[in-house]
């Protein structure tokens, strides 16, 4: 049975912390796991190479991902691709989707755009 609490405050927030502590959670085992294999790899590759800290490493994640691209792995082209589907939906089918992302994640859904219906606020 799935819990629909879109109206509720209290499940709203705290689906927010849940996900804030997943990312916090997520972040750090990644950071983990570049200080595991840096201090793993380096040394016994390159003579001379000190090993890291934990924070030493979240520093690498982020600037691999600045130098390198996103996590996702597409980073622009997805966008691109859900604008060139958005643009191919007849108006009938906008609809629908934004229908079901307002049934799904409520009033968070909305993009706050003049003009467009939003949903109304408890």
């Amino acid at each position: 049975m799935r819990m629909n609490c879109s109206s509720d405050e209290s499940c709203r927030t705290s689906r927010c912390l849940r996900i804030a502590l997943c990312v916090v959670a997520g972040i750090g085992a990644l950071g983990l796991a570049v200080m595991l294999l840096w201090n793993w790899l380096m040394p016994a590759l390159f003579v001379g190479v000190p090993p890291i800290g934990f924070w030493q490493a979240l520093g690498i994640l982020a600037l691999s991902k600045i130098l390198f691209g996103g996590f996702r792995g597409g980073g622009h082209e997805y966008w691109r691709e859900r604008r060139q589907r958005w643009a191919k939906m007849t108006p009938e089918e906008r609809e629908q989707l934004k229908a079901q992302c307002v049934s799904r994640w409520g009033r968070w859904c909305a993009s706050g755009r003049e003009g467009e219906k939003r949903p109304p606020q408890a």
